[in-house]
């Protein structure tokens, strides 16, 4: 599967637990941290943001870090994503139930 692909099937995977996903430019103080984003929350809704220069690579692992920390089982998605999402738990922050639409 094309990257691109997968950066857009991982994106709709977070849009169906109402995460909402945007891209910015990362201030990094000129530290190069290896960061390219990831989850947080803000006013009780969670959020996953990557940096607008991320690599598709970075944006994959980012959204898959921070989508397997999620209750997943319900989603319609292929077992490639699957298997991926399962490559990526344990990676991120602690496991989030599902996001209350």
């Amino acid at each position: 599967m094309k990257p691109e692909v997968m950066v857009e099937l991982l994106e709709n995977a977070a849009e169906q637990l109402g995460i909402k996903v945007s891209y910015e430019p990362l201030q990094t103080n000129g530290i190069n941290t290896g960061l390219r984003g990831g989850l947080c929350r803000v006013k009780g809704t969670y959020r996953i943001i990557i940096d607008k220069r991320a690599t598709t690579e970075e944006c994959i692992t980012t959204l898959a870090t921070a989508i397997a920390s999620f209750d997943t089982s319900e989603l319609e998605m292929s077992q490639k994503l699957r298997d991926l999402l399962r490559t990526h738990e344990g990676s991120g922050p602690r496991r989030a139930a599902r996001p209350a639409a």
